[in-house]
């Protein structure tokens, strides 16, 4: 009878000889990411002080969660990302989520939003509500939020290019509700660089671009205290193909370039730093989400800390939104999903998130349902409530894999870091397609190992079976479509076009100033603008982006 001392010892004898006999099953161990797993995790694979590197919750370096109490003091916000159809269809899908126990809303908006294009531009034809509610001006952000106390509900509105726009309607919509500004609570996403990246809905170039967010910082630290002036994404960059450690590292970089351009615009880091948020996406490998979120909470805080001097505890916390991943959802038995969105929200909870949407199990096929929806939404509840991982903080701390897979996962995300600070910065790396090439390499690695059946998914490559059509999936009527653009025409012929035509050429002479724009977009959008006449001022002025190719 051997007693190994070391775990090299173990895994020279005891195991090996194990294995010989065929007690390992013929596959190569590693997570989705690619990163190796070691049969076995011990006090040998950490080089861990526990004070510098894990902490304690509420304390730097934030391992452990940005909060003394994390759920054990209240649970996370529960979002379900929803809009679609018109504003008023949207309006009735968010009573009936807050009526069902959502805490917070999250926002989609249809693709001509976006891009700020109106509805009623011949482009857009096709697309009206499609993937998100359509949102042309004030008036249709007054139908969206119509019985919806501002003042006690926290929104998120997943919007970039235009953000600044989208922002200013939700403002006065409060205004007109009687809700002033220093009391509303939520997050704009505002991330035009991880567009750039990877999910494509920009407008005009980095430069004009960067303007928009950093005017967007200073006006709402100034009027919306409570805001979170950006959320920060690494869902896209993951749904992209990227691996855990690059959704790390290039978040963060995407970061510490928002945070520069703010400095070089005169703020202080104090100032903002606080009221940035970030935005994760939940993957399918348990273990490796725990950890990476664990991992960029600490080397946010070293970032802030060490990199840009922040003194106030806010300043270093990385406080974050997740969404499940809509990249892992089948069209192929679709209930699995419900399965795989259980356990993503799973990692999202343990690794100390602090607001969470989980996805529909239909979403591979159409816009979820409201049975879907709500099944999603109790998932989320299931765990709050039931599960008993909210009963202690940081559950899984401690666990020698999650402490190890934590320092790689942080460790890869710093070198990714350092290499963007060579080439110059993110908006070079972008410009470079560095960025770029390696989420395409990585999401190349994916796809050729599914195909090869070397990476399971069940239902897809394994355990497959002949299945009927789906039936009963939600469209959106075309109707919507010519109903939206009928309101543009209604509401052009009732406003004042003298103040409309005032306020754009304003806005239009401070794009070619150095003036802050918000205050110049507000005004516009109090006269009832839309949102396409304001974007296109900005267009003439700023031009669009072109993307370059990259092989």
């Amino acid at each position: 009878m051997s007693t190994s001392k070391t775990k090299k010892d173990w895994l020279g004898t005891t195991y090996e000889a194990f294995c010989q006999k065929g007690g390992e099953r013929p596959e190569a161990f590693k997570t989705m990411s690619g990163v190796k797993i070691d049969p076995l995790y011990t006090p040998e694979d950490l080089n861990n002080n526990y004070n510098d590197k894990i902490g304690y919750p509420g304390e730097y370096p934030y391992t452990r969660g940005v909060y003394p109490t994390m759920y054990r003091g209240r649970f996370w916000t529960m979002r379900q990302y929803a809009g679609f159809g018109d504003a008023k269809q949207s309006n009735e899908r968010y009573k009936y989520l807050l009526e069902n126990g959502q805490t917070g809303l999250s926002v989609a908006f249809d693709l001509p939003t976006q891009i700020g294009y109106d509805s009623n531009n011949p482009i857009c034809d096709g697309e009206i509500g499609k993937v998100g509610v359509a949102i042309d001006s004030l008036e249709d952000m007054e139908v969206l939020f119509d019985q919806i106390p501002l003042d006690k509900v926290s929104t998120s509105m997943t919007i970039n290019a235009p953000a600044s726009v989208l922002l200013a309607m939700y403002m006065v919509v409060a205004e007109k509700q009687g809700v002033s500004s220093d009391k509303l609570t939520g997050t704009i996403q505002n991330d035009i660089l991880k567009e750039y990246i990877a999910r494509g809905t920009y407008i005009f170039p980095p430069k004009a671009s960067m303007r928009l967010v950093t005017d967007t910082f200073e006006y709402c630290s100034k009027n919306i205290p409570k805001w979170n002036t950006i959320s920060i994404s690494g869902y896209h960059i993951r749904e992209a193909g990227s691996t855990a450690a690059q959704e790390i590292g290039f978040t963060l970089a995407d970061g510490i370039a928002y945070t520069e351009a703010a400095l070089k615009a005169g703020m202080d880091i104090d100032a903002f730093a606080g009221r940035l948020s970030f935005f994760f996406n939940a993957h399918n490998n348990l273990f490796e989400e725990v950890a990476k979120f664990r991992a960029a909470r600490r080397l946010w805080a070293k970032i802030m800390a060490e990199r840009f001097g922040a003194k106030k505890a806010k300043s270093l916390m990385l406080r974050f939104h997740t969404q499940t991943g809509g990249s892992t959802l089948t069209a192929q038995q679709p209930d699995n999903n419900i399965v795989r969105v259980a356990i993503q929200a799973l990692s999202a909870v343990l690794g100390g998130t602090q607001s969470l949407h989980t996805n529909s199990k239909e979403e591979a096929l159409a816009l979820p349902a409201e049975e879907s929806v709500r099944i999603a939404l109790r998932t989320q509840q299931v765990i709050a409530y039931e599960s008993g991982v909210t009963q202690t903080i940081d559950p899984l701390a401690g666990s020698y894999f999650v402490e190890a897979l934590t320092d790689k996962l942080e460790a890869e995300a710093q070198a990714y870091i350092e290499k963007i600070d060579e080439l110059g910065g993110m908006s070079t790396a972008i410009e470079q397609g560095y960025v770029q090439r390696e989420i395409q390499r990585e999401a190349y690695r994916t796809q050729k190992e599914i195909e090869n059946n070397e990476c399971v998914i069940v239902g897809l490559n394994k355990f497959s079976i002949k299945e009927d059509a789906p039936k009963n999936l939600l469209r959106v009527d075309r109707r919507i479509q010519q109903e939206q653009i009928k309101r543009i025409e209604d509401l052009k012929s009732r406003r004042d076009d003298n103040e409309v035509k005032r306020s754009l050429e304003e806005l239009k002479i401070a794009c070619q100033g150095n003036d802050s724009l918000m205050p110049y977009i507000v005004a516009s959008v109090r006269v009832y603008a839309t949102l396409g006449e304001i974007c296109n001022v900005m267009r003439d002025i700023f031009g669009e982006y072109k993307e370059n190719i990259v092989v």
